[in-house]
Order: C-alpha cells, then sequence, then structure tokens
C-alpha cells in the first residue's frame, strides 16, 4: 500500500504482519500497534515531544545495570507491574496473595534453619515467626522462606557498598510443623532510586517516591505454588501511597513491642501447583 495518510496507515502496518508465523508474537504486536497508534491520535505530540519520549527511555536503559534495573522501576511506579502481578497471580480464596518482586532481588542467599539472627549484633530488632500451609491448614514442612530487605538506611545491600553481601538476606527452611522463625531489623520505608529518570518523572508528576516498611518473600514449597510476596507495616505513613502500588490489606501486619525489640507473627498459605 502507498498513498498512506493518518486514516490508513494503521491498516497498512498491520497488513505487514499477514507473514508472521508465531500466532503470540503477532497477537502482541497486532494490540501494541493498534494501541500505540491510538495514543498518538489521541495525544497528537509535536515532533519535539515524541523525540523527548525517545530520549526519556533512552536514558532510562543508559541507568540500567546488574544491579540497577529502572526499566522495572518504570513499570512499577506506572502500576504496570502491580497489575501483570494481579493478572499472572489470581489466588483462591485463603491464599496467601503476591506483590511485586521489585528491582533488587538477587537469588543465591544462604540458608539457614529456622531460628536464625540476620542482624546479629544489630538493633532495634524484630523477631518473625509463623506457620507455612496448604490450602485446607495442613503444615508444610521444609518449605522455603527467602528472603529480604532495606537496612535501616534505606537502602538494599546491592545498593549500599559498605553492607555485607546478603545483608538482611537468607532462606529459611520450616520445620515438621510447618512453623518458621527469625531474627531481622525492624524495617524503614524509603524511597526508591529517584535520581535517574523515574524520579525525574516521578517529581514533575508531583509523587512521591517512597514505599512503606516491608520485609520481601518468596516462598516455596515441593508441590505448590511459589509465592513472592511482601509483608507491611501497620501504621506507616506510606501505605496508601505506595509509590509501585504493592499494598494490599491481608499483607498489612502490626508489629508488637517485645521488651526494647519487637515481634510479628505471619502464616503463608500457597495453593498446590497445576
Amino acid at each position: 500500500m502507498r498513498n498512506l495518510t493518518e486514516h490508513n496507515l494503521t491498516d497498512a502496518v498491520l497488513a505487514r504482519l499477514s507473514e508472521c508465523d508465531d500466532p503470540r508474537l503477532k497477537q502482541v504486536m497486532t494490540s501494541l500497534i493498534k494501541h500505540l497508534h491510538g495514543f498518538v491520535r489521541e495525544i497528537e505530540p509535536t515532533p519535539q515531544e515524541w523525540m523527548a519520549g525517545i530520549q526519556f527511555l533512552t536514558t532510562t536503559g543508559q541507568m540500567c545495570d546488574d544491579v540497577r534495573q529502572e526499566f522495572i522501576l518504570l513499570s512499577d511506579t506506572l502500576g504496570v507491574s502491580m497489575l501483570m502481578d494481579a493478572i499472572n497471580n489470581r489466588k483462591p480464596a485463603g491464599a496467601t496473595e503476591s506483590s511485586v518482586l521489585g528491582p533488587f532481588y538477587v537469588e543465591g542467599a544462604p540458608e539457614h534453619h529456622t531460628g536464625v539472627d540476620l542482624a546479629p549484633g544489630e538493633g532495634p530488632g524484630v523477631m518473625v515467626s509463623g506457620k507455612v500451609s496448604d490450602l485446607q491448614g495442613k503444615p508444610l514442612a521444609g518449605a522455603v522462606l527467602d528472603i529480604w530487605q532495606t537496612a535501616p538506611n534505606g537502602l538494599y545491600h546491592v545498593q549500599d557498598s559498605s553492607a555485607d553481601k546478603y545483608h538482611l538476606c537468607g532462606k529459611v527452611h520450616t520445620e515438621a510443623d510447618g512453623s518458621y522463625r527469625f531474627r531481622t531489623l525492624k524495617p524503614v520505608s524509603y524511597s526508591v532510586p529517584s535520581d535517574g529518570p523515574v524520579g525525574q518523572l516521578l517529581d514533575r508528576l508531583g509523587r512521591h517516591p517512597f514505599r512503606p516498611a516491608h520485609i520481601h518473600f518468596i516462598v516455596c514449597a515441593t508441590g505448590f505454588k511459589p509465592v513472592v510476596t511482601q509483608v507491611y507495616t501497620e501504621g506507616d505513613e506510606y501505605l496508601e501511597s505506595d509509590a509501585v502500588f504493592g499494598v494490599k490489606n491481608s499483607l498489612v501486619v502490626a508489629y508488637q513491642p517485645d521488651g526494647e525489640e519487637w515481634q510479628v507473627n505471619y502464616d503463608f498459605v500457597l495453593e498446590p501447583a497445576a
């Protein structure tokens, strides 16, 4: 087709997909082209605005390295990550709800028996305990809780060159009765990285970059679907305005004082694998 105009251009681009022999790729690209062309028709950007958008995406890519993933941060702050999570993790009643993985998870944390102290000599600490079970309440022995969080300075260990590798990280195995227990530091609310293009975008949109205090978990057991989630601190000032939209009521827990430290209990319920 030639003599293309704004009225027939979308159809012409879609027609070029006719030889694609990958049905899923064809479906994805058809939808992407339709929505992208629809966006351009609705917004009618100037060439300068379109170039600014291209430069924003270029800068976002240039901020990525083996520790920092600015595109994940962009996805998180636009709510896309949580929408993806909701679509791909529709849970049966009673199963622990999921939340975003986040851009700072690192595989390979050391494995421990229940009761481990992930922050020896540091405080204020919190003793976290609970059980892992199936939908019928049967305890799951040998389940693994992969744990990570920020330090009191608001940084994950991969962000902080002064921190030990896997600081406040670890894999804890449940006991025969499905119970687990570990000590860590009381989590704090913190800012997502705001020194890059995503932070600049949030500022221009009049949005803050803060996340409520939480501890990350990936909970796995043989024969069950893993759950990637976060357990949030009741009373945190950012629960209603999490920069990445990750909070769910079922994941918010109250911290109880225990002398000079704290304790919290949270039970995880896994659904069977398909």
